[in-house]
């Protein structure tokens, strides 16, 4: 029944929300100038149907589990760069590495990120997600510098156990949980308690559930009435501003008093660190610089420790060698209590391997969306200025002639020695599940810090049986269609 109107919902109601939100940008389309006119050769391609070209297509493709379905019919046809008709503008997709990483490292320079003005205004105008230019380079430096290594191993390796520890406290033996609820909760919690230093437990639970309506939002039709999702973001997204300042006003407070003192609610988080740095002089700034972090670690985080469960379920094969890696870890600790060290999270080179399956398969970021600041040539192709540029990076991590038996979960790929230069995910042509250039994800080296500390903390504390049949979909967002229900059994601490 799900499924049915799942089925309902592709079929008949994104249609109506492509034709009424779209309308007018579809029709001015087609009274613009034809790019593909004069001297210019764009990628060969197609229109697809009368106003709303390839839309539904593109829909109905993410909404399944292997998002890259349509770019693979389209390459068969015309090749790895092609154009056609999408969310209403005409858009050169590519599921070419090298043109996608051209894409990628000229940013700021050919190319500028697009994204609708309705997004923009949640996530706001100073955030490093619609930045811009020199301003996009100033908060992506500032947003590296909070998260070195360095910083990782003396500010997030605790606090990462610490809610893992708080959070699975309260699970109970035997409970029946839908795992995806459980992992955003504890990605919420990890967020708000690393970026605003809150850990009062009603204050974290107030701001999760606030930053959860928010991010619907950000996935909804964006029209701005009561009792849409999108104006509930919109005054979710006025809370939570709110907070960041007052939280701002505290640690102001302390400093002009030269007292180190901290509220009772409010410690150590990155929003100390910028005011103490003086790093975003504006509050209006400094409070879209967190959103902005707050939105993106979320749902890179609490989709990939899904999804590695999920994996690791359907393969008895990886989950007993990720079992046995990380109670060897808990074996080699004097005190059962005792939290793993930056030296026991260096020590799991499975469990890595782990992680960067789950990336390639399942990762959230399958395409990026961008606009030609003016007219590029690429090879024997001209992308005229304004065209809509999508590098579809699922596409290319799910290529065959790149990946071996590309729809399986096999973590023992990694460890083979031809792919260690497709793994280096900072440089990688073929493998860039953080993106790249200078929008390459800040926060990538503590999100696989989190994801491997909560495999360790739930794979040694409990067994789980799954109770219903499941799978990916990555429309409206990626996620578990039915949220991936599971039993779970605690077994206690290993010896």
């Amino acid at each position: 029944m799900i499924m049915e109107l799942h089925e309902v919902f592709l079929t008949f109601v994104v249609p109506t929300i492509v034709f009424l939100v779209f309308l007018p940008k579809l029709m001015g389309f087609y009274a613009e100038k034809n790019v593909g006119s004069g001297k210019s050769k764009l990628p060969p391609g197609r229109r697809g149907l009368p106003i709303i070209g390839d839309s539904l297509n593109w829909y109905n493709a993410v909404a399944s589990s292997h998002p890259p379905s349509f770019v693979e019919q389209q390459v068969a046809r015309y090749g790895k760069i092609f154009s056609c008709n999408i969310f209403g503008k005409r858009a050169v997709v590519s599921a070419d590495p090298n043109f996608n990483r051209f894409v990628m490292q000229n940013e700021g320079k050919l190319f500028k990120s697009s994204y609708p003005a309705s997004f923009r205004n949640l996530v706001g105008k100073h955030g490093i997600i619609t930045a811009q230019g020199g301003h996009q380079r100033k908060l992506h430096s500032i947003a590296s510098n909070m998260m070195r290594l360095d910083k990782l191993k003396f500010h997030f390796l605790q606090d990462i156990q610490t809610v893992m520890d708080q959070t699975f406290t309260n699970l109970q033996d035997n409970q029946v949980i839908l795992l995806q609820d459980h992992c955003r909760k504890v990605a919420i919690n990890l967020m708000v308690k690393q970026l605003l230093g809150i850990s009062s437990e009603s204050e974290v639970d107030e701001m999760a559930n606030l930053f959860s309506d928010f991010v619907d939002g950000c996935l909804s039709v964006p029209i701005n009435v009561p009792g849409m999702a999108y104006h509930t973001a919109m005054k979710a997204r006025e809370s939570i501003i709110s907070k960041i300042k007052n939280i701002t006003e505290i640690h102001r407070k302390h400093m002009n008093a030269s007292s180190h003192k901290s509220d009772s609610n409010v410690g150590d988080g990155v929003l100390k660190r910028l005011v103490e740095e003086e790093s975003l002089a504006d509050d209006d700034a400094a409070a879209d610089f967190i959103i902005n972090l707050l939105f993106a670690g979320n749902e890179t985080t609490s989709k990939t420790m899904l999804f590695s469960v999920y994996f690791l379920t359907q393969n008895p094969k990886a989950m007993k060698q990720l079992l046995d890696e990380q109670c060897s870890l808990k074996k080699n600790n004097s005190n059962d209590e005792e939290m793993l060290t930056w030296e026991d999270y260096k020590a799991m080179p499975f469990t890595q391997c782990v992680i960067d399956e789950t990336l390639r398969l399942g990762g959230i970021a399958i395409w990026l969306m961008r606009e030609a600041t003016d007219e590029v040539q690429y090879e024997d192709f001209t992308i005229p200025k304004g065209s809509f540029v999508v590098p579809f990076l699922s596409a290319v991590h799910l290529n065959e002639d790149i990946y071996s038996d590309r729809l399986a979960f096999d973590p023992w790929r990694w460890m083979m020695p031809e792919n260690q230069d497709k793994r280096n995910w900072r440089s990688s042509r073929v493998f860039a599940p953080f993106g790249g250039g200078t929008r390459f994800c800040p926060g990538a080296e503590l999100a696989r810090l989190q994801i491997a500390l909560f495999l360790h903390k739930f794979v040694t504390t409990f067994r789980w049986k799954q109770l219903k049949e499941d799978q990916m979909s990555f429309f409206p967002s990626a996620r578990l269609v039915n949220g991936f229900q599971i039993q779970i059994t605690r077994i206690g601490q290993q010896n």
